[in-house]
């Protein structure tokens, strides 16, 4: 059996299994016990719903898995890939209009099997809880927009992409300058061209709130370019806030849902968390990082992409350039994981630092304690992940952690 085709099935069953046993502990290490932190906060029939939401969300992601991977593997063996390729290579004789066909064909199938899980996930399981207030149109509204910007934004960068890895000398070096530079333009725009399609932004009105943003962030030499409010409700009661953008389009946005469940002192408490990213740097770090996993993987893809053997493992003969791309996801999964996990322990350490400028520069590490409780308890997050699912999935620490570092720097 094709050597490519067996590392790929295993690694696959690997994910799998390894997937199935963190979840599994992960599961186990439910307490039915509140945490000392929490009482008053939640109470027993909350913090009961709360594992049961958890425990909802793990069954429903492992049979999601376990119907996934055959499917997967199915369509591998039984010659989908060759069958897609047939298609494309019918279509015409330019090898960019092929690959947009060939790409164009996975994503759709993509889109088909994957609606079940969302429709459920949102209508049912998010319905269940109490979060869900997406409406059909919304839904697939979303779909809608979601596939149009990846045939406006993703078919002229793969096409790009085509056209370098074909056509220039250290193509693989090439590819990447392109792409960051793409990459670099659409976090510049997206602020105001992308994320305005899904959200409507509207300025934060005057009052204490938009006032006490704007006095700390002159106490720290911050220059906001907008305080936004962004109606998350209209999918979730989940809260959120965030940072994007960077330059004239920097923007500060705040959920609907959190400005409504939070005091203003809770909120300054958040803000200060994302403006501490921006003042540690973690932002920038984060832009190198990514760009330099980039510039990596299409290292690793220029000594795979004409292998005859990754093809032959889909069924495919020869080195048709758009399908060796998708083929290199598959080969490319241990190393992607590897960075992913190296990259959530920095992002976690960089959380405990935002924390920590937004404790000591509000001086107010109660309240910013206060906004994370809160958080914890609208949202149902759990509250005792297992160390494994912390190390392999968490971006953020666990909050009674975030806690615990936030109470030393208030004592």
């Amino acid at each position: 059996m094709n050597s490519y085709l067996i590392f790929i099935l295993a690694l696959m069953a690997f994910n799998w299994l390894l997937s199935l046993i963190v979840e599994t502990l992960n599961i186990r290490n439910v307490t039915t016990e509140i945490p000392d932190e929490f009482h008053g906060i939640y109470d027993d029939e909350k913090y009961a719903k709360s594992q049961r939401y958890l425990k909802d969300n793990t069954r429903f992601g492992q049979i999601q898995a376990a119907i996934m991977l055959p499917l997967t593997v199915a369509f591998i063996l039984l010659g989908g890939f060759r069958w897609i390729n047939d298609i494309a290579q019918a279509t015409s004789d330019n090898m960019i209009i092929q690959g947009l066909v060939f790409g164009g064909i996975l994503m759709a199938i993509g889109q088909l099997v994957g609606l079940p899980f969302g429709i459920y996930d949102t209508f049912v399981l998010e319905e269940k809880y109490g979060f869900n207030k997406t409406t059909v149109k919304t839904f697939v509204a979303d779909i809608l927009k979601g596939l149009l910007l990846t045939v406006l934004l993703g078919g002229p960068i793969f096409a790009l992409v085509l056209w370098i890895l074909s056509s220039v000398e250290l193509a693989w070096l090439w590819a990447w300058v392109a792409l960051s530079a793409i990459q670099i333009f659409i976090m510049f725009i997206a602020p105001v061209v992308i994320f305005p399609l899904f959200n409507k932004f509207v300025p934060l009105e005057e009052g204490e709130l938009r006032s006490s943003i704007e006095d700390y962030a002159a106490a720290q030499n911050y220059t906001l370019s907008g305080i936004f409010k962004i109606d998350g409700s209209k999918r979730s009661t989940k809260s959120n806030a965030y940072f994007t953008g960077f330059g004239k389009t920097k923007r500060i946005a705040l959920y609907d849902t959190l400005i409504e469940n939070h005091s203003t002192e809770e909120l300054v408490g958040v803000l200060a968390h994302e403006i501490g990213h921006c003042k540690r740097g973690h932002v920038k770090k984060g832009i190198a990082i990514s760009m330099a996993s980039t510039l990596l993987m299409f290292f690793i893809l220029s000594l795979f992409i004409s292998k005859e053997g990754l093809y032959a493992a889909f069924g495919i003969e020869g080195t048709p350039l758009y399908a060796g791309l998708f083929f290199f996801g598959f080969l490319y999964a241990p190393i992607s994981m590897i960075l992913g996990l190296l990259g959530n322990m920095l992002s976690r350490k960089h959380e405990f630092e935002a924390d920590a400028y937004a404790a000591e520069t509000t001086q107010a590490p109660g309240k910013m304690i206060s906004a994370l409780k809160k958080l914890s308890v609208d949202n149902l997050s759990n509250l005792t992940p297992h160390p494994l699912k912390v190390f392999l999935e968490y971006s953020h620490p666990p909050v009674l952690e975030r806690i615990k570092a936030l109470r030393k720097i208030g004592s």
